[in-house]
């Protein structure tokens, strides 16, 4: 396998989760499953003010990020889940219907790779974020996975500390932004409209059809939203945690052995939740007992400030392991050197 393995087989059966709580005791959190079919060498990292970037296309488009971010990234070639200081965050998620068009160079152009890095360099809330995706139509170039030569498709969650909502979606070419504080929950396949569609059949969220027990993104969707809007309402921090977690688990995918017939099915390899009102950033590998969070308080974000990287990919869990609070554990790195399209 390549540097992401064979990223467009058994498309269907590539999966993440998010879920978006906006009303967790006077907090809005955000969980989220990365469902993969092997070890994406995850670290979190660092970036602060100022750093300079280009678009994995040749440079045409270049900037200076205007908010510091924490972010986790796969094998530290691109990043796929993450927050600014700004109390944005932005969630990458398998959708293999994307179709990102051939390429306009009318258009401005983003590789995937630093698709969502730009969006948390330049954006502190949704709402600014969707406008400029929308105004500028801007165009995603597929990352090609090096041993299929074929490309890796994926959509865009965003929420901020406001509690508002967007997912993002490239059909036939073109950005379809779907813009709602509603929109609380994202999975992968059918594109988003089907999802909803699909969603008001179900039992208790306007319909008459059992919530689904199934692996299916519309089955983790439905029971996402179903325990989602059943919460109780949180006596603090590490409750309202705890609770949201608990829902990213239900919509988790366990370890065990394949399915001769799926045979590329994911299995949960992480998650995170972050919390957006306190700036808290949480990650939990499923592959080690130890859950870690960040307080973004405590990093130096400032312009000139060195990038920072916490080695999570080699941690050693229960024998000796990270474990709780990190915000100090990180150390200076160089820069993430971006997976380019071309």
């Amino acid at each position: 396998m390549g540097q992401f393995g064979s990223l467009t087989a058994g498309k269907r059966e590539r999966m993440c989760t998010r879920a978006l709580w906006a009303d967790a005791g006077g907090a809005v959190l955000a969980g989220r499953n990365m469902d993969w079919m092997e070890d994406m060498a995850t670290n979190l990292w660092a970036f602060p003010r100022g750093m300079s970037r280009e678009d994995g296309l040749g440079g045409a488009l270049t900037w200076a990020s205007t908010y510091g971010s924490v972010v986790a990234g796969a094998h530290d070639l691109m990043t796929v889940d993450g927050v600014n200081e700004a109390g944005l965050a932005a969630h990458q998620l398998f959708l293999p219907e994307s179709d990102y068009g051939e390429r306009d160079t009318s258009r401005p152009a983003l590789s995937a790779a630093v698709w969502m890095q730009y969006v948390l360099d330049n954006f502190a809330t949704v709402a600014d974020a969707a406008a400029w995706i929308e105004s500028s139509q801007l165009q995603v170039v597929a990352q090609t996975d090096p041993s299929s030569g074929k490309a890796v498709t994926l959509h865009m969650a965003l929420d901020d500390r406001s509690g508002d909502s967007a997912i993002v979606e490239y059909l036939d070419g073109t950005p379809r932004v779907h813009h709602d504080r509603a929109y609380t929950v994202v999975t992968n396949s059918p594109p988003f409209e089907e999802q909803l569609a699909r969603l008001r059949t179900i039992e208790g969220l306007g319909g008459v059809e059992p919530l689904p027990g199934g692996t299916d993104p519309s089955d983790r969707f439905a029971r996402a939203a179903y325990y989602l809007s059943r919460l109780p309402q949180p006596a603090g921090t590490t409750e309202a945690v705890a609770s949201l977690l608990s829902v990213m688990r239900n919509a988790a995918q366990p370890f065990r052995v394949a399915d001769p017939d799926k045979p590329y099915a994911s299995q949960t390899i992480w998650r995170t939740l972050v919390d957006l009102t306190n700036g808290i950033y949480v990650y939990e590998s499923t592959s080690r007992p130890n859950i870690v969070w960040v307080r973004m308080s405590g990093l130096d974000l400032s312009e000139g400030a060195p990038v920072l990287k916490l080695d999570l990919a080699h941690d050693t869990g229960l024998e000796g392991g990270l474990v709780g609070d990190v915000t100090g554990s990180f150390t200076q790195a160089p820069p993430m050197a971006f997976l380019p399209a071309l």
